[in-house]
């Protein structure tokens, strides 16, 4: 059954030096052209009774918070005649802080929306233009004050680690800031540099400088005690909160459950199949303009495919994957489908068993792709 649904804003005022997700420069682009094709997507679904029993709704990016007030107003508006936002467990918007004015703060509250995701990245000022964010740190700690005015309780910030010339002080002086904010829920990367980013071309040209292996596995343990320390438990390898604070959309996609995605590039999982919308904008608007799905591709995914999907992203959580969950979904044990790797991974002090479910332990999830890997069904 579909829970959740995605919503896709490609505009950025700023392309970060280490982003790969689908996004166009906001200058001279079919902004309100675009909300109005999400509105004219939005109602393909319009009839499908599972929008009318969503739990939740992420607004993401791009940056969602580039659009002007009156723009996100048209944009809440085009949800909310689909989606009975009112009865969701969730309805949360990305941001970034110096986009998020008073003006859009109200907007997005009287719209419904009760959730900030906001990327803050790190509270070094020299890292955050090294990373071409626009944004300080001090503008992070003023746009919490003024949501939590406006009436906003429920908020998270994203951080980085691993970056290019940050050290263990660094970060733990980011972790120290963050903290100090007393938000509900944190989320915290890795970088990865992706290829067709600033940071790739740096990096073949050995421009690069990021800290050795040994410093961000420091890091990590770092941020795992850190916020133990804090009361924000670890439910998932990067995100953390106070019980009752998890994201209700992310726990959607690491449960392997179902979700539509609408807007340029989204993706979605919806029936048994999943599918990924067009990409470019002008392809995008000029398909939904005929009143036809923006289809880009899509997969029926295999009873293989769909196992294999169930632990790497079950494994995600600290919960694990449940034993009793996976032999209803499949009907098969997971020992059956899994018995010597699960075997294989006790043994190595990677993964444990606890009650009716296998959880990677502190160490499995410091490496786990290496773990998530061994369960790929060849």
């Amino acid at each position: 059954m579909m829970r959740a649904l995605y919503v896709h804003i490609p505009f950025c005022h700023q392309i970060c030096f280490y982003c790969d997700f689908n996004k166009v420069f906001f200058k001279n682009q079919p902004v309100d052209e675009y909300i109005e094709a999400l509105g004219d997507e939005l109602n393909m679904y319009g009839k499908d009774e599972a929008f009318h029993t969503l739990e939740t709704v992420f607004i993401g990016g791009g940056t969602p918070t580039s659009l002007s007030a009156e723009q996100l107003e048209t944009l809440l508006a085009h949800i909310r005649s689909v989606v009975p936002t009112d009865a969701l467990r969730e309805y949360t918007i990305e941001a970034n802080p110096d986009e998020l004015t008073e003006e859009k703060l109200r907007v997005l509250y009287d719209g419904g929306v009760r959730r900030l995701s906001i990327g803050v990245q790190s509270f070094n000022d020299d890292l955050l233009k090294a990373l071409g964010r626009t944004h300080s740190a001090d503008d992070v700690e003023g746009v919490i004050e003024t949501a939590r005015r406006v009436g906003f309780t429920n908020m998270s910030i994203d951080l980085i680690y691993g970056l290019p010339e940050q050290t263990l002080d660094d970060w733990k002086e980011t972790l120290r800031r963050a903290l100090a904010l007393d938000l509900p829920h944190y989320s915290a990367y890795s970088l990865i540099v992706e290829p067709k980013t600033v940071f790739y071309n740096l990096q073949k040209r050995g421009a690069l400088h990021l800290p050795d292996a040994s410093v961000e596995g420091d890091m990590f343990t770092t941020l795992m005690e850190t916020m133990n320390d804090a009361g924000r438990v670890q439910y998932e390898v990067s995100n953390f909160a106070r019980p009752g604070f998890e994201s209700v959309h992310n726990l959607v996609y690491w449960d392997n459950d179902e979700y539509a995605g609408v807007g340029a590039g989204a993706h979605g999982y919806v029936d048994g199949v999943r599918y990924a919308n067009i990409g470019p904008l002008p392809h995008y608007l000029e398909t939904v303009q005929k009143g036809e799905r923006p289809l880009l591709t899509t997969h029926d995914v295999t009873l293989n495919e769909s196992m294999e999907e169930e632990m790497f992203l079950g494994l995600r959580k600290r919960t694990g994957v449940s034993r009793t969950r996976f032999e209803q979904k499949f009907g098969r044990t997971i020992e059956s489908v899994y018995g010597e790797p699960l075997e294989q991974l006790q043994a190595d002090g990677w993964l444990v068993r606890r009650g009716d479910a296998y959880a990677l332990t502190a160490d499995g999830l410091y490496r786990g792709n290496d773990v998530f890997e061994q369960f790929l069904i060849e």
